[in-house]
């Protein structure tokens, strides 16, 4: 499968992914330091089915950087940008982490684009002051110590009793990380820093919500998941047993499922 590339804002060089044919398109948005290499197999299995444009967000992959602070509007921008280049005016748009985060600043920036939003171990509130102070540390340490970061960061994201059996996934994912600059993660660290609660999307949500979300995911909170999933109009909640903050990955089969036939619904 090929990689297509846009000139964006006359400066940045994006890179992204256009497979399969018809009505039916899904977006898929990476997480932080991850790229669209996340999404192969999901973008091998459904394009017989659907249209699927999976993007590297700024600084990410093969995509270049913006501005020291890559803000989830910018970054949606940019996603719109891709999607008028190729000539898509509706999609399921689905963001993993912070790849949610920039799929909620999209559906606000560009809501009649969204047929359906799926969050994937994401969720619309901002930062609290801890997490705000904690990016801030983080930034500081991966100035130094970038490689060292990426190495401990990324195992952490998986749940502990899934670490073994999907190493070869986590070396992947690794090694897509070492391919980033300290600016650009920090780039993306201070846009996630920056974004705001965006609970207005999901209560004023025209279209369907999914929220994927894995019961031992370390860095979100479920009860704000569920309190979430009460505000659009229609919303439906899948939770993963045994999973971290890598759903995608942990339970890749079932969420290929998942998210395919959600994205079916979305457009009936």
């Amino acid at each position: 499968m090929k990689h297509k590339s846009l000139l964006y804002n006359d400066s940045i060089i994006v890179n992204y992914q256009d497979e399969g044919q018809g009505s039916e398109t899904l977006v898929l948005l990476h997480g932080f330091m991850n790229n669209i290499d996340v999404w192969a197999n999901y973008a091998f299995k459904f394009m017989k089915e659907i249209r699927v444009i999976a993007i590297d967000l700024l600084g990410h992959g093969e995509t270049g950087d913006s501005t020291e602070v890559h803000t989830m509007e910018l970054q949606a921008n940019m996603v719109k940008a891709v999607l008028d280049h190729v000539g898509v005016s509706n999609c399921v748009i689905a963001g993993h982490s912070m790849g949610g985060y920039v799929a909620l600043a999209f559906a606000e920036l560009y809501p009649t684009y969204v047929k359906g939003l799926c969050l994937i171990n994401s969720q619309a509130l901002m930062d609290t002051t801890k997490a705000k102070e904690n990016r801030l540390k983080t930034c500081e340490f991966i100035r130094d110590n970038r490689a060292s970061f990426i190495v401990s960061f990324i195992p952490e994201l998986f749940y502990c009793e899934n670490r073994e059996k999907l190493y070869p996934e986590i070396k992947d994912i690794q090694d897509m990380a070492m391919q980033l600059k300290a600016e650009s993660i920090i780039s993306a660290q201070m846009g996630m820093l920056q974004r705001p609660t965006r609970l207005d999307v999901l209560a004023e949500a025209r279209f369907p919500v999914l929220f994927i979300a894995g019961k031992k995911d370390p860095r979100i909170v479920m009860e704000n998941i569920f309190a979430q999933a009460m505000m659009p109009y229609h919303s439906e909640v899948m939770m993963l047993e045994d999973v971290g903050h890598m759903a995608h990955v942990e339970q890749a089969n079932k969420v290929q499922h998942r998210l395919l036939s959600f994205t079916h619904s979305c457009y009936i």
